[in-house]
């Protein structure tokens, strides 16, 4: 019986990571792998990974707040009780390997793990290496990354460029267009851009998609799949019942993303690290809008790192009210840079990420 923790957290973007490796070690051993979860307490973690049927024990690691707080002050104290309570759980369960994803909730785990002997494996999900990542690289048996050039924060001879893993089945062939056009009520004589967000929302892409909208009184000779996010949902419903668009698709969520991106000629989003290794996947040609808002501008990282290989347009967050929708559209009339870019963004593409860190995590167990 093979026996691996997973931890990681705070965020989807270092969640749903190590859920994908959690599936492919049971596609890869079945009955024969424990997997535990370790994450932060009171975190979304803590409710998403029973939901989808694996163990997970929260730690008490809270992270630095980025201006003078208060609750800075208690940090140091979680970190030692955390430590702890980590060395505790990976004697208890018989840990075999443990696996950081990023975010705080992993430092602890990695950290004791270390110190116990156990290998450790890292997975670096952006072109800019997080600071946990980067403190307890020196440690660690491998390092798994979705970019290339990591060796600028990583000792090179760990490394393996494994891209990031994803859940499901994303793929350029997809789900058939004309279904996907007919689920949101969409014509197949225009051109589709989708928005997309997140599942809480976006105030500037949502602030963009208002000024297009009335820019153009709504009657542009484009559609629309926009995501709205629950956050935002009643306020542009609002909105679009003061100012009707046509052939705008407006949701709070998207359940049938494998729709979404069969219907999109463009896609308009964020840059973070799954976003960024779906599109390669389904080679959607994209122009990001990279939030300001995250460690280490790291989505900026992202998106540039892509538009230096012809893959991505990127429009900075504080002029997309005005810009960006403007920009996608005229990208939307040259058919020639949506191909290269669709090529550039399947070039990138790793399919097999989840597998690949799997082999990676069998390697230092031997």
């Amino acid at each position: 019986m093979k026996r691996i923790i997973l931890s990681g957290g705070g965020t989807g973007g270092h969640i749903y990571p190590a859920v994908a490796v959690a599936e492919a070690l049971k596609r890869r051993f079945g009955d024969g792998v424990e997997i535990l979860f370790v994450g932060a307490e009171g975190k979304m973690e803590m409710e998403k990974v029973p939901a989808l049927g694996y163990r997970i024990v929260g730690l008490p690691i809270a992270g630095l707040q980025r201006r003078l707080d208060w609750r800075n002050l208690a940090v140091p104290f979680k970190a030692v009780k955390s430590i702890r309570m980590a060395k505790r759980i990976i004697r208890d369960f018989g840990a075999d390997a443990v696996v950081g994803f990023g975010g705080y909730a992993s430092a602890p785990v990695l950290w004791a793990a270390q110190r116990m002997g156990v290998p450790t494996v890292i997975q670096e999900q952006n072109s800019y290496a997080g600071v946990t990542n980067k403190i307890l690289a020196k440690g660690a048996r491998r390092i798994c990354t979705a970019y290339e050039g990591m060796e600028r924060f990583f000792p090179a001879a760990k490394i393996v460029l494994t891209g990031n893993p994803l859940r499901g089945r994303f793929s350029k062939e997809g789900a058939d267009r004309a279904e996907a056009l007919e689920y949101y009520g969409l014509t197949p004589d225009l051109p589709v851009i989708l928005v997309v967000g997140g599942s809480l929302g976006t105030r500037s892409l949502n602030e963009m998609m208002k000024a297009w909208i009335v820019g153009t009184d709504g009657k542009a000779p484009v559609q629309v799949i926009w995501q709205t996010g629950k956050y935002y949902e009643r306020e542009m419903q609002a909105f679009l019942a003061a100012h009707p668009a046509a052939h705008v698709w407006q949701g709070a969520f998207i359940d049938r993303m494998d729709y979404a991106y069969a219907a999109a000629d463009l896609v308009v989003s964020r840059s973070g690290a799954g976003t960024v290794s779906e599109l390669c996947l389904v080679a959607k040609p994209v122009l990001f809008v990279p939030s300001p808002n995250v460690a280490e501008d790291h989505q900026t990282k992202n998106a540039r790192a892509l538009e230096a290989k012809g893959a991505a347009v990127v429009v900075p967050d504080a002029e997309c009210r005005t810009k960006a929708m403007p920009r996608a559209v005229e990208l939307l009339a040259d058919r020639e840079t949506l191909a290269a870019m669709s090529r550039n963004l399947e070039a990138l593409a790793r399919p097999d990420a989840a597998e690949d860190i799997v082999n990676e995590i069998v390697k230092v167990m031997k």
